[in-house]
């Protein structure tokens, strides 16, 4: 018998500043309820998906940025969602900016700001929790940019690594489910360390400008969205897995995010796509037995990786020269 699992890809459309949560969340359950109506067993929101992309507006005090993280979940502007997965059995996957009083590496039990998503059991219980790694943009305000980046002053770099679990997901059984957000769906050191896991199922959310104000030189606009796809359809082809890559899109105070939210399958095939920049839901059944090709001929871990011969990935940050070759004298 087939192990099919019903996934959503629950897209958002823009989320201005001066929205609140509750008029978030009240489109977030209504996407919850279509989902549950198509019957979807698991839904997967965006990255950021409570409030507009705050990266973008600077604070020169980081607590003044507090409002925008969630401290607690659920907490009571959250509370709905973890209602609708009750009553409507349905797991989900959320995105959120996380405040974690906790030890940092130096032990010292401090205020500490991640990128981070969660997937919810229909129970209401928290299965499996993540934090971004792949931080992009910059830390200090820079006044070259009409749009300021700025991941690496509003969060830390996740300390949870790339987890995988294995949970119960509707009538497909238990499922190996990992997650990442965003920029890391780009490394493919983020999708191998998820496939050294046997992961079946990578929930992914992401809020990506539809122009790259970083660009040294010209970028096309259609490849902003060329590249994502291309970053997720290798990732699920080479370590044999199904993944959600799902966007908040559309205008949000004047600066636009692509969407194209898209369901993959293990043969790097898109199966399903969004077709606007609002909210959307796409649905796809996914036949997880289609794991099993792919990881065990091409990528047979066991039998083709050569690990001894990778040491470079873990020894080297930057990129350097090769050596020069050089013709032989006379």
């Amino acid at each position: 018998m087939s192990r099919m699992l019903t996934l959503a890809a629950a897209q958002l459309g823009p989320i201005q500043k001066a929205e609140g949560r509750d008029v978030v969340v009240g489109r977030m359950v209504r996407l919850m309820e279509r989902a549950h109506q198509r019957g979807a067993e698991v839904v997967v929101f965006p990255e950021l998906a409570l409030t507009t992309f705050f990266p973008r507006w600077y604070e020169e005090d980081i607590n003044n940025a507090d409002h925008w993280y969630e401290q607690a979940l659920p907490s009571n502007e959250t509370a709905p969602l973890f209602e609708a997965a009750k009553k409507f059995n349905i797991g989900f996957h959320l995105g959120y900016g996380e405040i974690a009083h906790e030890a940092d590496e130096t032990g010292v039990v401090r205020k500490r700001h991640f990128n981070t998503a969660v997937y919810v059991h229909p129970t209401g219980e928290v299965v499996l929790k993540y934090r971004k790694i792949h931080l992009p943009g910059h830390k200090e305000f820079d006044p070259k940019r009409k749009v300021q980046h700025l991941e690496k002053r509003y969060f830390e770099v996740g300390n949870l690594g790339f987890p995988v679990v294995r949970a119960p997901i509707g009538q497909a059984g238990p499922v190996n489910i990992g997650m990442m957000i965003c920029n890391d769906r780009r490394w493919p050191e983020s999708w191998r360390v998820l496939g050294l896991q046997q992961v079946e199922l990578v929930m992914l959310g992401y809020n990506t400008p539809s122009i790259n104000q970083d660009a040294r030189g010209f970028e096309a606009h259609h490849l902003r969205v060329e590249h994502s796809h291309l970053s997720i359809r290798a990732g699920c082809y080479q370590n044999a897995c199904f993944a959600a890559g799902v966007a908040k899109a559309g205008v949000e105070d004047g600066n636009e995010l692509f969407g194209h939210s898209i369901i993959v399958n293990p043969q790097g095939e898109i199966v399903a796509m969004a077709t606007t920049w609002d909210d959307e839901l796409i649905v796809a059944d996914c036949n997880l037995d289609q794991c099993t090709l792919g990881r065990s001929t091409i990528f047979n871990f066991a039998a083709h990786r050569r690990p001894e011969a990778y040491g470079r990935i873990l020894e080297q940050t930057g990129s350097v020269a090769p050596a020069e070759w050089t013709p032989k004298a006379g």
